[in-house]
């Protein structure tokens, strides 16, 4: 493959974006929305496929001298993270285009923009663009939740803006504290540089904690859960599938190559991914609604991801990274099938619903299969990625690692305490006679009876299906997938192949 090809995964959604805006047909917009994150997601099924004989493929735009030059870099972490958020950017525009969001003014542009900085953060091997595809990301993400919300959503979703603002802003300074001590903010001439130099590890250090702060860890999470179930489903969806995950992907790519071993600071990282864990799977507990659950899981995951950085070998960072799109999987299609209960039934507060299990078969089999997948139960994904995390927890000393190991165990069961409360009040319990539309503006609205022929249509679920299908297929092609992962998490630690194809 042609390296300077690679501009192409961030070109292509931002040139869709123009296309739609200029040609306003609603096919095109629908075509577009889910054509385009699918086409990256083939590209980078095939990426992987490259990378197998070329492990790392770089491309410094414009010919400049490298080092200098902005580099698009691809690999087999890359090229995991083009398929499952391509896959998942895809299922979330089928279900906007399902609840008829993709009308909304712009919505399907900014979607594609949305994606085109996603996978521009990706790609760069170079600190300031990073910033600079990260605000490309953030910028329609502020129009998107004012264009689907409602007055409610958009006040909270001032929470939303406000972080992410205050957070860029330390993300830039930070990235020039980076460039003032070591004089180069490319990743290749900063390799290592992070174990050999006090001056670039305190100005890492500060580049990781803004990233950290924009993936939703402890104890900076209290955005996540507060501003993320303001959104429409469809968008929360898509936001968690994309925001949090690429700055969890930053903060795995920027630290190995920085760093390239156990950072002398660890421990601090061992107290934020235990508490992360063990804080977002206590606290889904304590909420009454659907939505807010999994974004409390949401911030468990994230402690669960980040353990691959804390032990750094290869099996860890494997783990991870397969943890990483298990997760972006799962959550996606549990977001997708709450979306699509809220849409029919008007509410996802356990209060309002019930007896799902008999009504809902399908959306009940689906939803369990997610759950377990969360908790790390057969026949899903969670567990070669629970499997997987508990294996690479188990090679540092022996105390880290039962700290690491009781931490993966506890959250697995107080996660398992709290989803079970879901299943029972809104799957389990006595069957609904009456439900009511949860509209923010209204207030509670009147009760109706609830008739038979209330069901929630399969285009709305189909999305969620999808997803579904394929955490399951991740558990039946383990043996196939998780080499993938370990490929990509020896590409983290072999920096040999990186640093020759950026700098040449």
């Amino acid at each position: 493959m042609n390296a300077a090809n690679l501009a192409l995964f961030a070109a292509l959604p931002l040139l869709a974006a123009g296309l739609t805006v200029v040609v306003r047909h609603p096919l095109l917009d629908r075509v577009l929305l889910v054509g385009v994150p699918l086409a990256v997601a083939a590209g980078g099924a095939w990426l992987i496929g490259v990378h197998q004989s070329t492990p790392v493929l770089a491309h410094n735009v414009a010919g400049f001298v490298p080092g200098v030059a902005i580099p698009f870099v691809s690999d087999t972490v890359t090229a995991m993270m083009f398929v499952v958020t391509g896959l998942t950017t895809a299922m979330c525009g089928w279900f906007l285009v399902a609840t008829g969001e993709d009308r909304y003014r712009f919505v399907p542009p900014l979607a594609l923009m949305l994606m085109a900085g996603v996978n521009g953060a990706l790609m760069t091997g170079d600190l300031f663009n990073l910033f600079v595809f990260v605000e490309v990301m953030l910028l329609p993400s502020y129009a998107l939740i004012a264009v689907t919300g409602t007055w409610r959503r958009l006040g909270i979703g001032r929470v939303f803006i406000l972080v992410n603002l205050l957070t860029s802003t330390f993300l830039l300074i930070s990235v020039g504290f980076v460039y003032g001590v070591a004089g180069s903010v490319n990743l290749a001439v900063l390799q290592g540089r992070a174990a050999e130099d006090p001056r670039v590890a305190m100005a890492i250090i500060t580049v990781l904690l803004a990233l950290t702060i924009k993936a939703g860890a402890v104890p900076v999470h209290g955005w996540l859960p507060t501003s993320y179930p303001a959104t429409s489903a469809g968008m929360m969806a898509l936001f968690s599938g994309l925001h949090t995950k690429v700055a969890l992907y930053a903060v795995y790519r920027i630290y190995a190559t920085t760093f390239g071993e156990v950072a002398p600071w660890v421990w601090v990282l061992i107290v934020v991914v235990v508490a992360t864990m063990l804080v977002g799977a206590i606290c889904t507990a304590g909420v009454s609604r659907i939505r807010p659950a999994m974004a409390f899981q949401m911030v468990s995951g994230v402690g669960h991801i980040l353990l691959g950085l804390v032990v750094f070998t290869t099996d860890a960072l494997a783990a991870g990274l397969f943890y990483l799109a298990h997760h972006v999987i799962t959550m996606g299609a549990l977001l997708l099938l709450t979306g699509a209960l809220e849409q029919t039934y008007g509410s996802g507060r356990y209060d309002r619903l019930g007896g799902l299990m008999r009504r809902e078969r399908w959306i009940a089999v689906a939803f369990t299969l997610g759950l377990f997948s969360l908790v790390g139960l057969p026949p899903t994904s969670g567990l070669w990625g629970k499997v997987g995390l508990v294996v690479g927890a188990s090679q540092p000393p022996a105390a880290v690692a039962a700290v690491l190991i009781g931490a993966i165990i506890l959250a697995s069961l107080a996660s398992l305490m709290a989803l079970q409360r879901l299943w029972e009040q809104v799957f389990w319990g006595p069957p609904m006679e009456r439900y009511a539309p949860d509209d923010p503006l209204a207030g509670r609205a009147p009760l109706v009876a609830l008739t038979d022929d209330v069901r929630v249509p399969t285009s709305l679920a189909a999305p969620g299906y999808v997803l579904i299908v394929v955490s399951v297929l991740m558990f039946v092609f383990g043996g196939v997938l998780y080499p993938i992962a370990q490929s990509a998490g020896l590409a983290l630690t072999d920096l040999a192949p990186y640093v020759q194809a950026v700098l040449g």
